[in-house]
């Protein structure tokens, strides 16, 4: 009797588990835009809908914003990493989909990253997002002005209109790693001079990158091929529907 209690217990115990880890099912008809918590008016989920539609217009890269009340036991990144994959944000060959989740009643926000986009918006970018950005304004209980300006940084970091500090990086390695580089570089382009006898002297010694910089500078900017505002606000033709991105484990999160 008290063998079948405990596998009665147990089986219970992780059946409510499962419970508490599953996600809402993806949206039908498909939006960028999931306020399972009742969070935001209508006309701000309107707002914020067209903003993302525009931009996976625009871009083909998806940002969802999902709005839960809570994740329960779910730790809130495995929560939108799991979102991410299930509902399949972003596109499959790409694999440029962001989640970003919050739940008001943990108190918690986090950016979810997928592969295609973890260059752009490294986990050290996806904190200061959270951190410098959207938290601030939770605090003073302005979510959607928090959740606004957050995928507008979201989107200039995404267009490449913002870059990472080098600080955000890879701390004081780059400058090593760039002296490193230049003193290999020297040498190289010695050893090919004295090979030619000092012939054709006058190469420039580097070609240009994709910044328009020389290729061994650490910290080119890249445009992202036209000029992005952060202003996304078109109607767009509606959202289409997720395609099926991966997502890994970059991002970051916090609470207020």
């Amino acid at each position: 009797m008290k063998k079948l209690l405990l596998s009665f217990i147990i089986t219970l115990a992780v059946a409510l588990g499962a419970l508490a880890q599953d996600i809402p099912a993806r949206p039908t008809p498909p939006r960028l835009v999931n306020d399972f918590a009742n969070a935001l008016s209508a006309d701000q989920r309107a707002a914020l809908e067209r903003k993302l539609v525009a931009y996976d217009d625009s871009t083909s890269s998806q940002i969802a914003l999902v709005i839960v009340p809570t994740t329960g036991q779910y730790p809130i990144a495995d929560y939108a990493f799991k979102l991410g994959r299930e509902w399949g944000v972003g596109e499959k060959d790409k694999n440029n989909g962001i989640v970003l989740l919050w739940a008001p009643k943990d108190r918690k926000v986090f950016i979810a990253t997928g592969y295609g986009l973890e260059g752009a918006i490294p986990d050290a970018i996806a904190n200061r997002i959270i951190s410098d950005v959207i938290i601030p304004q939770f605090r003073n209980e302005q979510y959607y002005q928090g959740l606004d300006q957050g995928i507008d940084t979201i989107i200039k970091y995404a267009s490449g209109e913002y870059k990472a500090d080098p600080s955000a990086s890879q701390g004081e390695e780059g400058p090593s790693g760039f002296m490193i580089f230049v003193i290999v570089f020297i040498i190289i382009m010695i050893i090919i001079s004295r090979s030619k006898g000092g012939r054709g002297g006058g190469g420039r010694g580097y070609r240009s990158g994709r910044g328009g910089g020389p290729i061994f500078w650490p910290y080119t900017t890249y445009s992202g091929g036209g000029s992005h505002s952060g202003n996304w606000g078109g109607s767009g033709g509606g959202f289409g529907g997720f395609g099926g991105g991966s997502f890994g484990g970059g991002g970051a999160g916090g609470d207020y």
